[in-house]
């Protein structure tokens, strides 16, 4: 039996088709419960876990194939460990690599309304059937003038339809990850930002010349070249990056050696683009990473981009990076600047929350302590993944804390740690430091 995933022919573009999927969906949740409370009469013993995978299930299929925003906040929140349940965790993570391909007349459709013509017309040669399929598009495999050319086609209606299925989607995260109405609209908020600029082909393609420009000169890292006169709104056109991706790598059983070299690569392209350019690729799944045959970490994706204003990023990495957590007072006067601790909280709470905080920082902060740190370590994920658990049971993290930019710095360094640890990596850590300060007036 093959594993490719069935083409689809059509993507529900329209408000009225889009929710009535969601609709349809919800009441197979509803029914996923009801089966499971009924069982629960006969076996009260029984827990909850063909419950998430039925619902698992069902969500990502009606996310699938809907596509776009939708898909991108599932495959987000299987990133986030600590957020969801196991069963949602494993089903959502598919959607990094293999969401259902687009047939091909779609795909001529598309090419027909950004360049009045067919791929065949562009291209000398233009494989209809995609090599992958994701959240926002999928990418074909193509020549001209003998070069292999790798062009990524947006699903139709993804980008007209961003804010629209986050306010459908709204209701399943608030069952599924109990945030308050508060903290999830911040959440939703940010991401729609950076979803909006993701579906932005020639943002894209703007970026990705510009970082990889500016990225040229780290060790062991590639990029593709880019081709803005075969790009457009919707299409993006590069050159094809030979590798594999990062389980197929490690499937291969590679020498520690070599972990360490691709490790190295991956801590040193995320620590020069935080503290060089302040602004950093934001999307840190495996998806977006090869592992070129001569060894080299080879970046495919510049979609996401976060940029990093100063009143956020000085007391962030002055908090991670110099022994301001030693200085109570001016920890706090950090932690209210980044509003971690608020105007209005009482002497308790703010005592509560520094202390918290501070056990947060300075577990994050490990690997910044020494030159070196040891991402094959399970003890630093257990009490990181421990402690995150911890707090997401405390009512008193259940409102909003905490700027906005949080979401996305985080889920980069976070993201940038789990695939470390996969590779079993043991990187220097002292390539590129913050520029910080140790006092905040």
């Amino acid at each position: 039996m093959s594993n490719t995933p069935k083409e689809q022919n059509s993507i529900p573009t329209s408000k009225v088709q889009r929710s009535s999927r969601f609709v349809k969906t919800g009441i197979k949740v509803g029914g996923n419960y009801i089966k499971h409370y009924s069982k629960k009469l006969f076996n009260p013993d029984m827990d909850r876990s063909e419950l998430n995978e039925d619902n698992a299930a069902d969500i990502y299929e009606s996310l699938s194939e809907l596509k776009g925003s939708a898909l991108k906040v599932a495959q987000m929140l299987s990133m986030d460990k600590n957020l969801l349940p196991q069963a949602y965790v494993d089903k959502f993570s598919q959607s990094q690599y293999n969401a259902p391909p687009l047939s091909g007349p779609l795909i001529v459709q598309t090419f027909k309304k950004y360049f009045g013509k067919t791929p065949e017309q562009i291209y000398d040669k233009f494989n209809l059937r995609s090599t992958n399929a994701a959240s926002i598009g999928q990418v074909h495999e193509a020549e001209l003038k003998g070069k292999k050319l790798a062009v990524k086609i947006q699903y139709p209606g993804v980008g007209d339809s961003i804010s629209s299925d986050l306010k459908l989607v709204k209701p399943f995260a608030f069952r599924l990850l109990g945030m308050s109405e508060k903290e999830l609209d911040v959440y939703m908020r940010e991401v729609e930002e950076r979803l909006l600029e993701e579906t932005d082909y020639e943002l894209e393609i703007r970026r990705s010349v510009e970082f990889s420009n500016a990225c040229a000169n780290l060790d062991n890292v590639v990029f593709p070249t880019y081709y803005p006169e075969l790009s457009s709104k919707r299409i993006i056109t590069m050159s094809w990056l030979e590798g594999i991706h990062l389980k197929e790598f490690l499937a291969t059983n590679p020498s520690q050696e070599l972990r360490n070299t691709i490790g190295q690569a991956l801590w040193d392209f995320y620590n020069f683009q935080q503290h060089e350019l302040r602004a950093v690729h934001a999307d840190p799944h495996p998806g977006n990473f090869m592992i070129t045959p001569d060894g080299k970490l080879g970046v495919i994706d510049f979609g996401c981009i976060k940029e990093m204003p100063d009143d956020f990023y000085s007391p962030f990495f002055s908090l991670t990076s110099t022994n301001l957590l030693d200085n109570k007072e001016e920890t706090i006067k950090a932690f209210r600047l980044l509003e971690m601790i608020h105007p209005d909280d009482t002497p308790q709470q703010v005592e509560f929350y520094y202390g918290m905080y501070k056990q947060m920082i300075s577990l994050f902060a490990m690997p910044y302590i020494d030159a070196s740190f040891d991402f094959g370590e399970t003890k630093f994920f257990d009490e990181l993944y421990g402690f995150g658990e911890k707090i997401s049971k405390m009512p008193e993290f259940k409102q909003a804390r905490g700027v906005k930019h949080f979401i996305y710095v985080n889920r980069t360094n976070f993201g940038l740690y789990n695939i470390l640890h996969e590779l079993k990596a043991k990187v220097k850590t002292d390539t590129f430091k913050p520029h910080v300060t140790e006092q905040f007036a």
